[in-house]
C-alpha cells in the first residue's frame, strides 16, 4: 500500500470493532476509532494498540457520539478519510424490544448523521455491519443475500432500516460505494486472550453467557427451547469466529475500490448450523468445565434454525471463514480465564 488508506472505525472499542481495528492495524492501514463507550471499553483499544506492536501508532481515538454532529463535522474537517466502517450501535433484542424510541433514535439517527457528514465531506465509501435479523424467520436455509428481508424486533428493524437507507443513498447518488455485511453469530476471541467480548449486564447470547457459567458468575446456562425439530431439539445458528470476521470486513474495505461495487451485500458466517447443546459440549471441552444447564420453554422471537450461505463472499469478497467451533471456543475460554470480569475489576454491576 503506497500511501496508508485512512479508516474511520464507529463502535471501534466493542467487541467486533476492536477485534476489526486490530486486523486493519496489522494490516498497515491507519485507523481513527470514534465510540461513546456506551457498552465499550477504552481498555479493548489500549490492548489493541498493545497487540499491533509497530502499528499501533496508527491509531487515534476520539470519545464521540455519532448523533453530535458539530463534533463529527469537526473530525471530518481535521482528516481526510478513505473509508468508514460503522459498527456502532446498540445491539441487544429483548432491550430494543422495551425500549425501541431509544434503539431508533441511537441506531438510526447517528447513522443519518454520519451519511450526511460523509457526503458533506466526499467521504463516500462505507462498509455497514448489519445482520442476519434481517432475515427474521427464514423459511429454509441457508439464508442467501436475495431471500426476502423480514426483521421481527425493533434492533433487527434498525439494522433492516439502515440497509434501506444506504441503499436509496446509493440510488439517489451513483458516486457512493456501499457493502452491507450481514452477520451470523459472532463468538470468540482474539488468540492472544488480550480482547474479547465484555457485555454489561446480563448477556443476550449464548458464548458470553457460557464464558461466565464456566467463571462462575452465573449458575447455570438457560437452554430456551429443548422441543425443536433439529438434531437435539435446541435451536441451530451459524457461529462465526469474530477474527474471520474482522478480516470480512478487511475484504470488504478492500472491494471499495473495485469500480463495479455499487450497493452490495455479503453474508458473513460459515455456512454451518450448530445446535446450542453442541455449542455446550465444545465449550465444556476446550474449559474442562462443566456448564450446568437449566431447560426452559422458548423464547417468544426466536427461530428455529438460522445459518448462511457464504458463497458469494467467497467467490467475490474472496473471504472464506477458516476456524471452527473448536478454536472459537478454544479462544472464547482464553480470554474467559485471563479475564474472567472482562475488562473491568470484579464489582456490583454484573
Amino acid at each position: 500500500m503506497p500511501e496508508k488508506m485512512n479508516i474511520l472505525v464507529t463502535g471501534g472499542a466493542g467487541y467486533i470493532g476492536s477485534h476489526t481495528v486490530l486486523q486493519l492495524l496489522l494490516g498497515g492501514y491507519k485507523t481513527v476509532v470514534v465510540d461513546n463507550l456506551d457498552n465499550s471499553s477504552d481498555v479493548a483499544l489500549k490492548r489493541v494498540r498493545e497487540l499491533a506492536g509497530e502499528h499501533g501508532s496508527n491509531l487515534t481515538f476520539h470519545k464521540m457520539d455519532l448523533r453530535d454532529k458539530v463534533a463529527l463535522e469537526n473530525l471530518f474537517a481535521s482528516e481526510k478519510f478513505d473509508a468508514v466502517i460503522h459498527f456502532a450501535g446498540l445491539k441487544a433484542v429483548g432491550e430494543s424490544v422495551q425500549k425501541p424510541l431509544m434503539y431508533y433514535n441511537n441506531n438510526l439517527v447517528g447513522t443519518i448523521t454520519l451519511l450526511e457528514v460523509m457526503a458533506a465531506h466526499g467521504c463516500k465509501k462505507l462498509v455497514f455491519s448489519s445482520s442476519a435479523t434481517v432475515y427474521g424467520w427464514p423459511k429454509e436455509v441457508p439464508c442467501t443475500e436475495e431471500f426476502p428481508l423480514c426483521a421481527v424486533n425493533p434492533y433487527g428493524r434498525t439494522k433492516l432500516f439502515i440497509e434501506e437507507i444506504c441503499r436509496d443513498v446509493y440510488g439517489s447518488d451513483s458516486e457512493w460505494k456501499i457493502i452491507l455485511l450481514r452477520y451470523f453469530n459472532p463468538v470468540g476471541a482474539h488468540p492472544s486472550g488480550y480482547i474479547g467480548e465484555d457485555p454489561r449486564g446480563i448477556p443476550n447470547n449464548l458464548m458470553p453467557f457460557v464464558q461466565q457459567v464456566a467463571v462462575g458468575r452465573r449458575p447455570a446456562l438457560t437452554v430456551f427451547g429443548t422441543d425443536y425439530s433439529t438434531k437435539d431439539g435446541t435451536g441451530v445458528r451459524d457461529y462465526i469466529h469474530v477474527v474471520d470476521l474482522a478480516d470480512g470486513h478487511i475484504a470488504a474495505v478492500n472491494k471499495l475500490s473495485d469500480p463495479s461495487i455499487g450497493c452490495e451485500v455479503f453474508n458473513l458466517g460459515t455456512g454451518k448450523g450448530t445446535s446450542v447443546l453442541e455449542m455446550v459440549a465444545a465449550f465444556e471441552k476446550a474449559s474442562r468445565k462443566k456448564i450446568p444447564l437449566v431447560k426452559a420453554g422458548r423464547r417468544a422471537g426466536d427461530a428455529e434454525i438460522v445459518y448462511g450461505s457464504t458463497d458469494k463472499a467467497e467467490h467475490e469478497l474472496n473471504w472464506k471463514a477458516k476456524y471452527g467451533i473448536e478454536e472459537m471456543c478454544r479462544d472464547q475460554w482464553n480470554w474467559a480465564s485471563k479475564n474472567p470480569y472482562g475488562y473491568g475489576p470484579p464489582d456490583s454491576t454484573d
